[in-house]
């Protein structure tokens, strides 16, 4: 498939969650926004720290919780929504730190800003931008989180490489996302909606995490796996993805 026109698929999907003219990101998540974020790792007292608007349920995981956060910190989210990690992560290295979101979406770019200036976060910036062309300066972040979106990249070295550029020598990354174990059916994997769903573009876990290590990462670890299954997934998938955390460093 041509790399701009799943792109242009990802824009649409995730433009129309930033409007609310969709509520979820796929058919396997739900039944509510909360239900699914508590599914996937956040705790309530998580969701009373950040506006409501924020909390869209298109995650598969909960990365600021396993990012060992410090105060003083900059951190950029990559594929930040309206913010939900952005908002975590701001409260986490408070006023003397700085957190920065990129999102492909300019609806999710708008919503996010939007939310930070109403609610008085004067420490979060959220850019528009491609995570294989990130607009972030190179050896500027402490640390790197995301959020089930390295899968949707059509080219996840160069997205890996981007990402090891921007980071400061000694910062580390922890990234929540899907990766599979076991072969997608070829239709699966030829559907640009499938790439939208967060499934057709999921890795190998080996391959996904010698990527991350062929990008220039060390000590790539998995912190924590879980297979993803969920109401409304094609059965053929059933035991094919899995959710995993990865945490890696920059000697």
């Amino acid at each position: 498939m041509d790399n701009q026109k799943l792109k242009d698929v990802i824009k649409d999907r995730y433009g129309k969650i930033a409007r609310g003219e969709q509520t979820f990101c796929c058919p396997t998540c739900g039944p509510t926004v909360t239900g699914q974020c508590l599914a996937v790792g956040y705790t309530e007292a998580d969701l009373r720290l950040v506006p409501e608007l924020a909390i869209l349920g298109v995650g598969c995981g909960n990365p600021t919780a396993l990012a060992d956060l410090k105060v003083g910190e900059t951190v950029l989210d990559l594929g930040s929504g309206a913010g939900i990690d952005v908002f975590l992560a701001a409260n986490k290295v408070g006023d003397g730190g700085r957190v920065i979101g990129v999102d492909l979406t300019e609806d999710m770019v708008a919503r996010g800003s939007q939310l930070a200036r109403e609610h008085g976060f004067a420490n979060v910036e959220f850019r528009q931008g491609d995570i294989e062309h990130l607009p972030v300066d190179s050896a500027t972040v402490d640390v790197i989180i995301s959020n089930c979106v390295i899968n949707l990249t059509p080219d996840k070295l160069a997205s890996f490489k981007e990402i090891h550029r921007v980071l400061r020598p000694g910062g580390r990354i922890l990234i929540a996302d899907l990766v599979t174990a076991g072969e997608l059916p070829p239709d699966v994997r030829a559907s640009a909606a499938a790439w939208a769903d967060c499934l057709a573009g999921a890795m190998p876990k080996t391959a996904y995490l010698n990527t991350i290590r062929r990008a220039g990462f060390a000590d790539v670890a998995v912190v924590s796996e879980s297979p993803y299954e969920a109401p409304g997934m094609d059965e053929r998938l059933q035991g094919k993805i899995l959710s995993v955390k990865v945490r890696a460093f920059k000697r």
